[in-house]
C-alpha cells in the first residue's frame, strides 16, 4: 500500500495561500502596469501632436534671422550683460536695431496663444540644439513669462537627450527635474531649401498624474492584501477545523518544543514519537517534526541575517550620505544646502544665535572650459573649492551651481569671519596673480559675506544679501582687471 505524502491540509494551505497570493498581487501590479502605460502613452502623444502642430506655425525666416543674431559674440556679451543687470532694455534695442523686434514681439504673441489655448502644456518654446554629442542648447524663443534676455541662453543638455540626434523628432521622454515630472517633445523644423532651423519643444506637466499613479498603487497592494488575509482566514479555519483535533494525540509532547539556536534538536524537544499509523496522523506528526527542525535551523540563519542586516544598514547610510554630496568636488551639493538652510530656518529667532553665510562665484570657469577643455575646468573649480575649504575648515561648504559655493559660519570660523574673508580674498588674488601657474592652476572666484541679524526670518534674506555682496566684488574686480562681458 502507498503512503500518501501530502495531506488534504497540505494542499489546501499550499494551493489557497500561493494561488491568493500571486493572483491577487499579480492582478494589481498588472492592472497598474496597464494603467500607467495608457497614461503614458496618453501624454506621449499629446506633448508630441502639440510640438508638431505648433511646428506648422513656425516662421522659418524669422527664426533662421534671429538664430544668427543670438549666436554671435556681440549678442552674447549683451545678452549676459542684461542678464547680470536682470534688464531687458539692451536686448530689445538691440533686436530693434537688428529689425527683428516687432517679427519677435509677433511670434512670441502667437507661442503665447498657442500656449495659453493647449492648458496641458505646461511649457513650450523654440531651441537650437547642439550636434549628437554636444552637451548644451540655445534657447530662440520662449513665452512671455520669462525675460527677453533668455533669448540665446546655453543651458545643459537633460541627463536623458544626451547623444540624441535632434535632427529628426526625438522620441518623448517622461522624466522628473527641477520643474517636476514633465512628457517633453521636441520636433525638428526645417526651411523651405531643406535645412534645419530649430526645434520645438513642448512639455506636458505630469506632477498631479504621478501622485495619483502612487495612490493608485498603494490601493491596489492595500485591496490585494486584505482580498489575500481575508481568503486566507477562511481556509485556516476550514483546515484547523478538519485537520487540529486528530493532533490531540501528540499535543502534550509538542509542548515541550522549546527553540533555540544554539541547542541540539533533543535538547530543544523536538517530536521523537515512534508513530507509524500510516495515515494522515503519520503525515502531520512527521510534518510538525521537520517544521521544529527547520525552525531550528532558521534560528541558525538568523545570526547571520542579521549580520547581512547590519552590513546592508551601513551601505544604506554611505548611500544617503553620497545622495547629499556633490560628485565632482565631494563638499555639500545643494539638497546638502537646503537641508542645512532648513535646519538653520528652525534656530532663527533664538536667543544668541549667529550664523553668516559666504558666497563664493569662481572666476573665468567658462573660459577655462571652452580653451582648455572641461577635465582642466574641472580640476579648476576643484582646486576653487579646495582654497574655500582649507580656508573655511571649520564650516560647511555646498556646491549649489555650476560654478557657485556657499559657505555657512558658525561658531569658531563665525567670530573669525572678517579675518577669513580677507584670507581668502588675499588667496585668490595671489594665485590669480601668479604668472608662473598654468591657467586652469590660476584660481580666482568673487566673494560676498553677509550676516544674520534679528531682522532676518528667514535664510533666504542672509543668503541674498550674501550674493548681492558677491556679484558687487566680482563687478569691482571685473572693473579692476578691465574685463569686459561675464567673468565665469
Amino acid at each position: 500500500m502507498t503512503k500518501r505524502k501530502f495531506t488534504i491540509g497540505q494542499k489546501v494551505y499550499l494551493f489557497v495561500g500561493l494561488t491568493v497570493f500571486f493572483a491577487a498581487f499579480g492582478a494589481a501590479l498588472i492592472s497598474y502596469r496597464i494603467n500607467a502605460r495608457q497614461i503614458d502613452g496618453y501624454f506621449k502623444n499629446l506633448s508630441l501632436h502639440s510640438a508638431r502642430n505648433f511646428a506648422q506655425f513656425i516662421d522659418t525666416d524669422f527664426y533662421s534671422r534671429l538664430k544668427e543674431v543670438a549666436v554671435s559674440p556681440e549678442y552674447q556679451e549683451i545678452r549676459a550683460q542684461a542678464e547680470e543687470n536682470e534688464d531687458e532694455a539692451p536686448i530689445e534695442e538691440y533686436l530693434k536695431e537688428k529689425n527683428l523686434w516687432d517679427d519677435y514681439k509677433k511670434n512670441q504673441a502667437l507661442m503665447v496663444r498657442y500656449l495659453r489655448t493647449m492648458e496641458d502644456i505646461k511649457y513650450l518654446y523654440v531651441v537650437v540644439w547642439g550636434g549628437k554629442n554636444e552637451t548644451q542648447d540655445m534657447y530662440l524663443m520662449d513665452d512671455d513669462e520669462n525675460p527677453i534676455y533668455m533669448t540665446g541662453y546655453f543651458e545643459d543638455r537633460e541627463e536623458s537627450l544626451l547623444g540624441i540626434d535632434a535632427s529628426k523628432e526625438v522620441e518623448p521622454t517622461i522624466s522628473e527635474g527641477d520643474w517636476g515630472w514633465l512628457c517633453s517633445s521636441f520636433v525638428p523644423v526645417y526651411d523651405d531649401a531643406g535645412n534645419l532651423v530649430c526645434q520645438v519643444g513642448c512639455d506636458v506637466g505630469m506632477n498631479d498624474i504621478m501622485k495619483e499613479r502612487k495612490t493608485f498603487l498603494m490601493y491596489l497592494l492595500a485591496s490585494a492584501i486584505v482580498f489575500t488575509v481575508f481568503v486566507l482566514i477562511g481556509a485556516i479555519r476550514l483546515i484547523n477545523r478538519i485537520v487540529i483535533k486528530p493532533m490531540d494525540a501528540i499535543t502534550s509532547e509538542m509542548k515541550k518544543f522549546s527553540p533555540s539556536n544554539n541547542k541540539s534538536y533533543k535538547e530543544c524537544g523536538v517530536l521523537d514519537l515512534n508513530i507509524k499509523s500510516n495515515d494522515e496522523i503519520e503525515d502531520i506528526y512527521n510534518g510538525i517534526r521537520s517544521m521544529q527542525i527547520r525552525i531550528l535551523d532558521y534560528l541558525k540563519d538568523i545570526v547571520q541575517i542579521r549580520a547581512e542586516k547590519e552590513m546592508v544598514e551601513s551601505n544604506i547610510g554611505e548611500m544617503s550620505r553620497k545622495v547629499y554630496q556633490d560628485s565632482l568636488t565631494s563638499v555639500g551639493n545643494k539638497s546638502a544646502y537646503l537641508k542645512k538652510a532648513a535646519e538653520l530656518d528652525e534656530k532663527i529667532g533664538k536667543e544668541n544665535f549667529e550664523f553668516a553665510i559666504v558666497m563664493v562665484d569662481v572666476n573665468f570657469l567658462k573660459n577655462i572650459n571652452d580653451t582648455h577643455g572641461h577635465t582642466f575646468g574641472d580640476n579648476y573649480l576643484k582646486g576653487c573649492c579646495k582654497k574655500v575649504c582649507h580656508i573655511y575648515k571649520h564650516s560647511p561648504v555646498f556646491r549649489i551651481g555650476g560654478d557657485e559655493f556657499v559657505v555657512v559660519l558658525l561658531d569658531e570660523d563665525y567670530d573669525n569671519r572678517k579675518a577669513l574673508l580677507d584670507e581668502a580674498l588675499k588667496t585668490f588674488e595671489k594665485t590669480f596673480n601668479d604668472s608662473n601657474a598654468k591657467p586652469w592652476q590660476r584660481y580666482s572666484a568673487a566673494l560676498g559675506m553677509s550676516e544674520y541679524t534679528h531682522g532676518d526670518k528667514t535664510v533666504e534674506k542672509v543668503f541674498k544679501r550674501a550674493d548681492q555682496a558677491m556679484y558687487s566684488a566680482k563687478a569691482d574686480f571685473k572693473k579692476a582687471h578691465g574685463i569686459k562681458g561675464g567673468v565665469r
